[in-house]
This record gives structure tokens, sequence and C-alpha cells, in this order.
């Protein structure tokens, strides 16, 4: 009898231990051996020569589950990435500048409804397109509405950015982003030059808008849009690595600028991001940033606006910044539409990921992406620079992370 109780628990401890041998490990609701996909992607688009390397992080539940480096920094140099590398972030610079200016909108300076005409006289002129096909000389349009202050943010303005291969948008690439030109106001000022691509608020266009909330800014505060976003939000948020400029104790940490070759390989770009002398202080693109800086900004908006105990924007406006303002007008991704400021998703299965209603996002040119999901309580991010932008690296962030919730 004795023989058998001892073989019993013998068992009993075999059979315990085999279990717990194969119970995965939960951190904060993720199962950190599933986030082993996630590095495999990684690496996978590494070893493809698609990307020189990537910077990834994740957090669950308020904490830092995750955060990787994979690659290089320079693929001539060899010099490996790190986590604390700086990356040229391009478009994600618009959710800072927007939040910066919701600031102000808290501050009562204005309503979202205001015509921008109210502040900047010049934007009652403004003519409108008949074909983005149309020469310089053809007949344009009046307005039939003003342009709002909310339509600057939801890129319902009917204001171009220029990305697209039309006449009217070339024209507005080589006259608007001149390179001669030194501060922003002076760019903005050039806007007016140009006619708009569609009516305000009858179709979504990713327009310049955010620079002319940078004039904004300056107009209400003030301050230059760089002392503003620095004394509001990088600062306060201990964003150290962030800016318009890198400082030269800093500079080898800047990730450089790929390409994708015809010949399939990837290499240095010829040209690369201006990070010192930089005085255009712009809301399209212009910031440098780390993937743990951009991830404090998260969670600061994740949180409601507040980080740390100390509060940045009300509950109210991070929720009505995060809702769709756009209706159906957004066509870029399905199942999502635009607030003020970022990409809201409405309609998780329609975005064919697994996102949650209200998840909201953004990305920049060179392959920089975000979300955060505030259902779920996650953030993730994905950095690498590599001029071939596509949506698939931030379809596949979602993949890759979502699969890694465990509670």
């Amino acid at each position: 009898m004795k023989f058998t109780k001892h073989l019993l628990l013998l068992f009993s401890l075999l059979f315990v231990g085999e279990i717990s041998a194969q119970a995965p490990k939960i951190v904060a609701g993720i199962n950190v051996d599933r986030v082993k996909r996630l590095e495999k992607f990684v690496q996978s688009e590494i070893d493809k020569g698609n990307i020189p390397g990537a910077v990834t992080m994740i957090i669950h539940n308020g904490q830092v589950v995750h955060q990787g480096a994979l690659g290089y920094k320079n693929v001539a140099t060899k010099a490996p990435m790190t986590t604390d590398d700086l990356f040229y972030i391009q478009s994600m610079t618009k959710p800072i500048i927007s939040t910066a200016f919701m600031m102000l909108y808290e501050e009562g300076y204005f309503k979202l409804d205001d015509p921008v005409s109210k502040y900047l006289p010049e934007f009652k002129n403004f003519r409108v397109v008949r074909s983005v096909n149309d020469g310089p000389n053809d007949p344009t349009d009046s307005l039939k509405s003003q342009i709002t202050i909310a339509q600057l943010l939801s890129h319902s303005s009917g204001l171009m950015h220029g990305l697209n291969p039309n006449p009217v948008e070339y024209r507005f690439r080589k006259g608007y982003f001149r390179p001669e030109i030194k501060t922003i106001q002076e760019r903005v000022a050039n806007i007016t030059k140009f006619p708009l691509l569609a009516q305000p608020g009858t179709q979504w266009n990713y327009s310049a808008g955010p620079d002319v909330l940078c004039v904004l800014i300056e107009k209400f505060s003030g301050m230059s849009v760089n002392e503003f976003v620095k004394s509001r939000i990088l600062d306060p948020l201990e964003m150290k690595h962030t800016g318009y400029n890198v400082p030269k104790s800093e500079q080898a940490k800047i990730v450089a600028l790929h390409t994708k070759g015809n010949n399939g390989s990837i290499s240095v770009a010829a040209s690369q991001p201006a990070f010192e002398n930089v005085t255009v202080w712009s809301g399209v693109n212009g910031l440098f940033s780390t993937v743990a800086d951009y991830a404090t900004f998260c969670q600061m908006m994740l949180a409601g606006g507040t980080y740390k105990g100390k509060q940045y924007l009300s509950r109210k406006t991070v929720d009505l910044m995060t809702s769709n303002h756009t209706g159906d007008l957004f066509q870029l991704n399905p199942g999502t539409g635009w607030g003020l400021g970022f990409a809201v998703v409405t309609d998780g299965p329609a975005s064919k990921t697994p996102a949650s209603k209200g998840l909201y996002y953004w990305a920049g040119a060179n392959n920089t992406h975000f979300f955060i999901d505030p259902k779920e309580k996650l953030i993730a991010l994905f950095m690498t620079q590599e001029s071939n932008f596509t949506w698939d690296y931030h379809n596949s962030l979602r993949q890759m992370v979502y699969q890694t919730l465990a509670d």
C-alpha cells in the first residue's frame, strides 16, 4: 500500500511538472512565446532584403511586454539596429501636431466648425479644380462653403498633399514643398496659390492641412511650433529623443533611409532626410523619434490624455479625436474612417484584420507604423526606414500582435 502511494505521488509530480513545462509564459496578458512569431516575421523581411532592420514594441495593460531590434540601421556599414535608434517618422508627425493643436481647442482659442478664414483671411479666396488633369489655365469653380478647422484635421478640406500622379498634384508638390522656403509661415503663405481638389467636406484627400494647423498654433500660442510642441508634449512626456533636429550627440543613432532597387537588393538611399538646421517646423512630416518615445505618446493617448498623473487632454477630447468625422469618405483602407489626426477603425471585420472597432492608427512614408486599441488596452509599433511604403507592414503588425493576446 505504501509503495502504491509513493508511486501515485511520483506520477502526480511528473504530470504536474509536464504541464508546468508546457504552460505558456504569460506577461500582462500576452503570450510571450507567441511574440517570437512577430520576430520571425521581421527577420524574414530582413532576410528577403525588403528592409534593413526594424524595432518593434508591444504594450499591453500598461506594461511593455516586448521591445526588440533586428537587422541593421545601415546596411553599408553593417551597424546593428538597436532599440534606442532614431527614425525619421514622416507622417507620424501628424498625430503629435494634431494633439498639440487640440490642447489649444481645450483652452478655447477656436471651435471646430470655425471657418479657417476667420483666423487666416486669405483662405476665403480658394478656387476648386474641375478635374485633376486640368492645366494651370483651365477654369476653376468658386467655393460653395468655407474650409473649417475640423476639415483641416480630418483631411476633408479639399487641400492636397501632392502625392498622387496627376497634373494638379504635381504642380502643387513642386510649388509648395520648395527647398528654399525657410519657415512654416512662408510655406503656408503659398497654399492659396493652388486650387482645391474638391469642395470642402465632399472628399477625403490626404493633405497639407497639418501645416496650416502649425501656423494656427503659432498664431494662437505666440510661440513657434517647435517651442510649443516641445514645452507642451515632448518635455513633459520625457520624449527626450524626439524633435525636428537631432543633436550631434545622437546623430550616430539615426537609422539611414534605405531603398530597394530594381535588382531586388536593398541599399542606403542617395538622399537622406535633413536632421540638423531644420527651420520649417512642419505638421505634415519632419520629426525624428524613437520607438520608446513614440510609445510614450501613445500611452498618454490610450490613458485618455493622462500620463504619470499629469493630464494633457481630457478624456472627452481624446474620444472626439479618435471618432470618425468623415463618414464613408475615407476609402484608403477598408473598414476605416478618419478622426482628428488619426485613422479610426469603424468595422473590424471589414478591415480584414483582427482590429477592434475604435482602434486608431497611422504610419509614416518610410514604413514607421503604430496602432492603439483602447478596447484591448493594446499599443504596437513597428519602425524601419525603407522608402517603398506599404500598408502590408501595418496589417502584418496587427496580425502578429493580436495573436499574442492571452487574456
